[in-house]
């Protein structure tokens, strides 16, 4: 099992900026793609970024390409999601999401572990 626990969600301005961090805990040895996902209110969990297992190949959702960045840092177990030039539709709750395996995926269905979420509001 891999537990995978959010953080750095809060409330911020349009246009600032925030850093999610997702850190991953229990059988994490292995080769394991992170993404990070999102959910509106009485909206569908929607792909927003994905990285592979060495950091070499990530992925975006055309909403976020160019605002957003996925990195991650292997030796502290911990994928992150840097946000900037937030807009208030990026409200939602921000899923961390891992599967174990070399490819990038990009559907919410290929992912076997998920963190609990944390909320990200931006006020217009």
């Amino acid at each position: 099992q891999v537990q995978l626990v959010e953080s750095g969600g809060g409330l911020v301005q349009a246009g600032g900026s925030l850093r999610l961090s997702c850190a991953s805990s229990g059988r994490t040895f292995g080769t394991y793609a992170k993404g990070w996902f999102r959910q509106a209110p009485g909206k569908e969990r929607e792909f927003v970024a994905a990285i592979n297992w060495s950091g070499g190949s990530t992925y975006y959702a055309d909403s976020v390409k160019g605002r957003f960045t996925i990195s991650r840092d292997n030796a502290k177990n911990t994928v992150y999601l840097q946000m900037n030039s937030l807009k208030p539709e990026d409200t939602a709750v921000y899923y961390c999401a891992a599967q174990r395996g070399l490819s990038l995926p990009r559907a919410r269905d290929e992912y076997d572990y998920w963190g609990q979420g944390t909320q990200v509001t931006v006020s217009s």
